[in-house]
C-alpha cells in the first residue's frame, strides 16, 4: 500500500514537467516571432530567452527533484 501511494504521489509530482516544457515552448516560440519582427534585435531576445529557458527548466528540474524524493525515500 504504501508503494503505490508513492508511485501515485511521484506521478503527481511529475505533473510539473508539463508546465516546463509548455513554458519553454512559449519562450522559444515568442523568441522566433519577435526575432522575425525585428532582426536587430536578435542578440538581445536570445539572452533574455535562454534566461526563460533556464528559469523554466528549473522549475521542471525541482517537481523531478520532489519525485524522486518521494520514490527513495
Amino acid at each position: 500500500m504504501l508503494a503505490a501511494a508513492k508511485y501515485i504521489g511521484a506521478g503527481l509530482a511529475c505533473s510539473g514537467l508539463i508546465g516546463a516544457g509548455a513554458g519553454i515552448g512559449l519562450i522559444f516560440s515568442a523568441l522566433i516571432a519577435s526575432t522575425a519582427r525585428n532582426p536587430q534585435l536578435r542578440g538581445q531576445l536570445f539572452g533574455y530567452a535562454i534566461l526563460g529557458f533556464a528559469l523554466a527548466e528549473a522549475t521542471g528540474l525541482f517537481s523531478l527533484m520532489i519525485a524522486f524524493l518521494l520514490l527513495y525515500s
